[in-house]
C-alpha cells in the first residue's frame, strides 16, 4: 500500500464523510444529489442502464461507508474523484462478468486497484490547481484572452472584437505572447 499523503478533501466533504460516518440522511441525501449524475452518466454512456447505475452508486456509497468507519481512512483527493473512481470500477467490473465492453477496457482491473485512480486524479486536480494558480498571474487581457479562447471558446475575430485589435491577426500575435508568459508561470511554480 502506499504512503499517506497529505489531505486533500476540502472541507465540506470532511463535513459530509462525519455525516456518512454517522449515518445521516441528510449526507447520504446529499452525496446522491451532488454525484450519481456523473455516475448515471458514465454508466449510460458505457453500456449501462439507469437502474444499474443506482446499483453501482449504492455499492460505492456502501463501499465509501466501510471505509470511512476505518479508523485510519483519510480522504486523499476530492470526494467527486473518489466517488467516480469506485463507481467506475465497480461498473468496470460488472462489465467484465457480462461480457459487455466499457470504453476505457486497458484500465479494467480489480476494485483493489482505485489507489491508483485516485493517484492520478490527485496528480490532474494539482495540475489544474497550478494552471488557475499562473492564470491568476498572468493579470489582464492576457487571463481573459486565454479563458475567452480555450474556455469559452470564442474565435480570434469574437477576441479581436472584444478587445478592439485591428485585426484577427494582431489577437492572435497577443494569444501567442500571453501563452508563453502563460507557460512560464506554470513551469516555474512546477518547479
Amino acid at each position: 500500500m502506499s504512503k499517506r499523503k497529505k489531505s486533500f478533501a476540502p472541507e465540506s466533504d470532511a463535513v459530509t464523510l462525519e455525516g456518512v460516518a454517522q449515518g445521516d440522511a441528510a449526507s447520504l441525501e446529499r452525496l446522491y444529489h451532488d454525484y450519481f449524475p456523473m455516475v448515471l452518466n458514465m454508466v449510460v454512456q458505457n453500456n449501462g442502464t439507469e437502474d444499474e447505475a443506482k446499483d453501482v452508486f449504492q455499492e460505492a456509497v456502501i463501499v465509501l461507508y466501510d471505509k470511512v468507519k476505518q479508523r485510519d481512512f483519510e480522504l486523499t483527493s476530492q470526494l467527486k474523484t473518489y466517488i467516480y473512481s469506485v463507481c467506475r470500477r465497480l461498473w468496470l467490473k460488472q462489465l467484465g462478468s457480462k461480457g459487455r465492453t466499457f470504453r476505457d477496457v486497458a484500465a479494467y482491473e480489480d476494485i483493489l486497484a482505485v489507489e491508483e485512480d485516485l493517484a492520478r486524479h490527485e496528480e490532474r486536480d494539482l495540475q489544474l490547481a497550478m494552471m488557475e494558480q499562473a492564470l491568476d498571474e498572468l493579470g489582464e487581457p492576457c487571463r481573459t484572452i486565454i479563458r475567452d479562447f480555450y474556455i469559452a471558446n470564442l474565435s480570434m475575430q469574437e477576441i479581436c472584437e472584444k478587445f478592439g485589435y485591428t485585426n484577427a491577426d494582431n489577437a492572435k500575435t497577443q494569444k501567442y505572447k500571453c501563452l508563453q508568459r502563460l507557460k512560464k508561470l506554470f513551469f516555474t511554480a512546477a518547479k
